[in-house]
């Protein structure tokens, strides 16, 4: 393998050898996870402290962790929190409040629990950053037309899922962290339970529904989710503001954050990833779309149909919803909306100039951005 690869024997001498490892009790039963340099378990996190006991590295990577399932923007009810919460449901999505998985995995408090607690546990690699093309537990039987993995932290169209938020309220220390979730759009739940959680860097946080307080969450260690989530599980669904207040440690209000409901559909709004491309025919842009209300409000449950137009210095190339059923091509020009929401990417062209980006779409007034190619 050394004269095969033309590397130095240095390289395998001094670079840890790692392998992701499923079947963990066969592995620790006939050695093969202690011949490894650095044991890597897929999920099994119930099984790390029994794994160390027999390991001889004293130490374990989480190779694939969470496998957590979420659609984006879809939230089931009631909740329900267990080791294995694998559950579907008559729309094929699955719940955007991060508490379902497959029977082989978990919710990523769970993981995080085990990095914090166990000083043996090295890092983790998350299963997965991206939706992806097939495999789409727990949809994978009888299902279709849902064609897509829902594992992801962030989409198929490249829009984060609210559990990006709670990876990086864990993950991020250089930028402070406030997300609500669900939206407050919940035409015909008036009245009726309808949870809210926080994922947050800070340490507590007050909410207020029509400025009225629903009281005060602190993260504490009675369960998994409680150490990582702020949730009250008893609120109720009202039209109006929803506003989170968070507070640091010696109780001061450090941030707040607040969602609307919002009203009727009113016009388009769209919000590049790029301010500016180089004009050398490879450079993306990727555009945001959305509808608003007339006081800018984002509606979240809209799924019209949009359509796109690109011209100038540049070229259509893509789009894409993140809607794990939805079966419209990537490669034409328009998409419906998923959760209110669709991703547009255009090409920068070879000659500077400008890159015209339009979007149409019935009964809402049309949008239009322009990027300079340079």
């Amino acid at each position: 393998l050394e004269k095969n690869m033309k590397l130095p024997s240095t390289v395998f001498e001094t670079r840890p050898v790692t392998c992701g490892m499923d079947q963990i009790r066969a592995v620790l039963d006939n050695g093969f996870a202690a011949a490894l340099d650095i044991p890597g378990f897929n999920y099994k996190p119930q099984f790390y402290e029994e794994a160390y006991e027999k390991l001889p590295q004293k130490l374990i990577l989480g190779s694939e962790t969470a496998s957590t399932v979420s659609s984006r923007g879809v939230y089931h009810f009631p909740i329900e929190f267990k080791e294995h919460n694998h559950v579907t449901h008559p729309d094929h999505q699955s719940s955007s409040y991060d508490n379902e998985s497959c029977i082989w995995s978990n919710t990523p408090d769970i993981d995080f629990a085990m990095d914090d607690d166990k000083d043996y546990v090295i890092g983790q690699f998350v299963w997965t950053g991206f939706d992806y093309l097939g495999e789409p537990s727990p949809y994978d039987t009888d299902a279709w037309p849902n064609h897509s993995s829902v594992f992801g932290i962030i989409d198929l169209a490249s829009l984060p899922k609210d559990r990006y938020y709670l990876y990086r309220s864990k993950w991020n220390e250089e930028s402070p962290t406030l997300h609500i979730l669900p939206h407050w759009n919940w035409k015909g739940r008036e009245g009726k339970v309808t949870p809210i959680f926080v994922y947050t860097s800070y340490p507590k946080a007050e909410l207020f529904i029509n400025g009225k307080s629903q009281g005060v969450r602190e993260k504490n260690d009675s369960t998994y989710q409680n150490r990582y989530r702020l949730m009250w599980n008893e609120t109720v669904y009202e039209p109006g503001e929803v506003k989170v207040v968070a507070y640091d440690d010696n109780g001061n209000a450090v941030a707040e954050e607040s969602i609307k409901t919002a009203g009727k559909p009113h016009h388009l709004v769209v919000t590049p990833n790029r301010e500016s491309l180089k004009a050398d025919g490879d450079d993306l842009v990727y555009f945001t779309v959305q509808v608003a209300d007339k006081n800018g409000n984002i509606v979240p449950t809209d799924d019209r149909l949009v359509k796109f137009k690109v011209d100038g210095a540049g070229a259509f190339e893509a789009t894409a919803n993140g809607d794990p059923t939805c079966l419209l091509p990537f490669q034409n020009p328009e998409m419906k909306l998923f959760s209110g929401a669709a991703t547009a990417i255009a090409r920068s062209g070879k000659t500077p100039g400008t890159l015209r980006f339009r979007v149409t779409a019935k009964g809402v007034a049309p949008a239009e951005v322009e990027i300079p190619v340079r």
